[in-house]
């Protein structure tokens, strides 16, 4: 059996040394237009900023190394130009030469990846992106003496980017079309993350668009003239499909290669995997583009057991991703509330703002967290988390139980493991199960940040019932101050009608809504409490 594989790196590779693990009489061709066939992509970022110091530490394999070791013929700077599925031969060019030739595969194997995307502006070749060893080599380079820097795009890759020029002591601005960073992210959450970017020194230009790219600065769609010696492109990717296209593969709706469950294509004895291919997304079961390197991972050894026959199935995507930005961990599974509302899809919101840690325990640091619930099936559609240690662990659980099917509400039954350095009795994942089956059977109800407006219209009481002096530090306008623990002696001093109960982060507003519930009146807690509403409304572009 003849396998070639087009593209190396995450799907490439493990399609590669799978296949060779499963069969040792396979002849095996990679084929790699770049330098470099293996390589650690997620670390070009921390290498421009000198956290990785060495450029041989982002360099994993060799042809050298990967034919020692497994075999594998490893042809870099072979670009494969064009497919014949039905004769099932690849045209291939080697770059240093020019010479092209034919090859012959019994099963073909496309890892071509996704390419960035560089809008057509004045000026644009000036601007640099970072997608492989050649772009990070012209970063490092570029750097070099550099005072002022503009980073086109606040997705995971641009905020990554901001903070290792910040590091190297560039002064970084970020240009975002979008009124936030992060677009994965619900506006509540994005802003603390925003907060951390300017307390770092970065600054933030959401709700502009780059125009035009000049010599040493850039023109924004307003008008106004950013210091930019350096421009960096990260506004996004797209699937490096036109070879595909060419050879009469079908294609999804965003432009990537349509394959099955057992990642086949369209044409008979051809695979595909990693960015280049459509996704089926966890919550619809639609197609979707999920440029995540675990994926093509994971692709890449599905498909070599599906050559060597092997029964396999590919699950469906829930774009689970972590970020760091400077001191915050920011994470994130399935949908958003913003994408849910935007396909008038049902849903429940939970926030909470639990300590990393046991609150006894030193150096305790609090972390958001949101989950989005159905409220018919409790199934748990989505969750973000941002804050510092342990939020790593809290989406991985609730990655892991998305994918599992558990419930939301069956969050409160899960075993973890519990010391006071690593987390609580009640582990903050348990607590949304607590806080999701409350919801479930009514025993309590909530309101949201972006409906305080409309309830107090409706002739709603806002109480918060923290402390003194926590109320005269800050808190929502119109409301009245009657801390939980006086709430009882002084429950006359709320008017009749329907009460918004509020705290820091919705516990004590639980508790109070709770009572007044059983005393007769008619009261809402805020979900995730005055933090979640003052996150909301912090201004983000200051």
């Amino acid at each position: 059996m003849k396998v070639v594989i087009v593209g190396g790196v995450a799907g490439g590779m493990s399609v590669a040394t799978r296949l060779r693990r499963l069969n040792e009489s396979a002849e095996i061709i990679v084929l790699e237009r770049g330098d470099h066939v293996s390589f650690a992509n997620c670390g070009l970022p921390y290498y421009v900023g000198g956290v990785i110091p060495k450029r041989e530490s982002l360099l994993l394999q060799t042809p050298e190394s990967l034919a020692a070791r497994f075999q594998l013929d490893v042809r870099v700077r072979h670009e494969a130009v064009a497919i014949d599925p039905e004769g099932r031969t690849v045209t291939v060019r080697a770059l240093d030469s020019g010479r092209e030739y034919v090859e012959a595969f019994d099963e073909l194997v496309l890892s071509t990846g996704a390419a960035a995307i560089v809008p057509p502006l004045p000026g644009v070749e000036r601007a640099l992106v970072l997608r492989d060893v050649a772009d990070v080599d012209r970063l490092v380079e570029a750097v070099a003496g550099v005072r002022s820097a503009v980073v086109v795009g606040a997705g995971f890759i641009g905020v990554e980017m901001v903070e290792n020029l910040v590091r190297r002591g560039i002064s970084t601005t970020v240009v975002e079309r979008a009124q936030q960073v992060l677009a994965p992210l619900d506006v509540e959450m994005a802003a603390p993350v925003a907060a951390e970017m300017r307390d770092h020194g970065a600054r933030l230009e959401l709700g502009a668009e780059l125009i035009r790219v000049d010599g040493d600065t850039v023109t924004l769609s307003d008008g106004r003239v950013v210091a930019a010696e350096l421009v960096v492109m990260a506004i996004g990717v797209r699937p490096e499909s036109a070879l595909a296209r060419e050879a009469g593969l079908a294609l999804g709706p965003s432009g990537g290669i349509v394959v099955d469950d057992r990642l086949r294509t369209s044409a008979p004895h051809i695979y595909a995997v990693g960015d280049v291919v459509q996704k089926r997304d966890a919550v619809t079961g639609q197609s979707a583009l999920v440029a995540l390197a675990n994926a093509a991972n994971r692709q890449g050894r599905l498909v070599a057991d599906a050559i060597s026959g092997l029964s396999v199935t590919d699950p469906p995507a829930w774009g689970t991703a972590i970020v760091g930005v400077f001191d915050l961990t920011v994470a994130v599974t399935g949908w958003s509330e913003k994408r849910l509302r935007a396909a008038e899809r049902p849903f429940r919101v939970l926030h909470s703002h639990p300590l990393a840690h046991a609150g006894y325990y030193p150096d305790a640091r609090a972390m958001s967290v949101k989950l989005l619930v159905d409220p018919d099936t409790d199934a748990i559609l989505g969750a973000q988390a941002v804050g510092g240690e342990g939020v790593d662990k809290r989406i991985d659980v609730l990655a892991t139980a998305m994918a599992g099917g558990i419930p939301a509400s069956r969050l409160m039954d899960l075993e973890l493991a519990y010391a006071p350095q690593f987390g609580s009795a009640k582990d903050p994942v348990n607590m949304l199960g607590y806080m999701a089956d409350n919801l479930r059977v009514g025993a309590i109800r909530t309101v949201q940040w972006h409906e305080i407006g409309e309830a107090i219209v409706a002739g709603a009481q806002l109480v918060d019932v923290r402390s003194r002096e926590e109320f005269i530090a800050g808190s929502i306008p119109c409301a009245v101050n009657i801390p939980l623990d006086e709430l009882r002696e002084r429950v006359a001093e709320i008017p009749a009608g329907s009460v918004l109960v509020f705290c820091q982060v919705g516990q004590r507003g639980n508790s109070a809504t709770r009572l007044l519930t059983q005393l007769g009146r008619d009261a809402v807690n805020l979900d995730g409490g005055y933090r979640t509403w003052r996150d909301a409304f912090a201004d983000q572009n200051r």
